[in-house]
């Protein structure tokens, strides 16, 4: 009884995510560490690319998680933490990114889509809806018709 318990709990732990962070990077201040955590969560790995820096094992992975506590350490905000790795490595590296100018079109892509998909249902049905669905019946078909409902 208590096996089938214990299986589940470890299954269950193994799901959880593993984090990349080394024990030789983490801050000795819980409040900047939770800061760095949360930054670097935000941060595209440049390596693996559908990764977060804090979930990356890549060499510049790690580069730039001491980088963000570097930072962090100086006193930047989060906003000048983001800021300044934007500018070195673009907007890319975020993995949620800005809306700005360049980002309009990647932010309202999804509504326009719908939108659209939505008029042209609209267009389709309407047109569908005017058009008869059949040919006419020849004068033999029609006779027989006739017959069946006694006409």
């Amino acid at each position: 009884m208590i096996r089938p318990i214990l299986l589940a709990i470890a299954l269950f732990l193994s799901a959880a995510p593993a984090f990349a962070v080394n024990p030789d990077e983490v801050l000795s201040d819980p409040a900047l560490e939770a800061r760095a955590r949360a930054l670097s969560a935000e941060l595209r790995c440049m390596v693996c690319q559908n990764q977060s820096i804090d979930d990356s094992n890549a060499d510049l992975a790690k580069d730039l998680r001491l980088l963000v506590r570097e930072r962090i350490t100086d006193g930047d905000t989060d906003e000048e933490v983001l800021s300044y790795i934007v500018s070195r490595y673009g907007e890319f590296v975020l993995l949620k990114p800005r809306l700005s100018a360049r980002t309009v079109l990647l932010w309202g892509a999804p509504v326009l889509l719908i939108i659209v998909g939505g008029i042209s249902l609209l267009v389709f049905a309407r047109r569908r809806a005017g058009k008869p669905t059949g040919s006419p019946l020849t004068a033999e078909e029609q006779a027989k018709l006739d017959e069946l409902l006694g006409k």
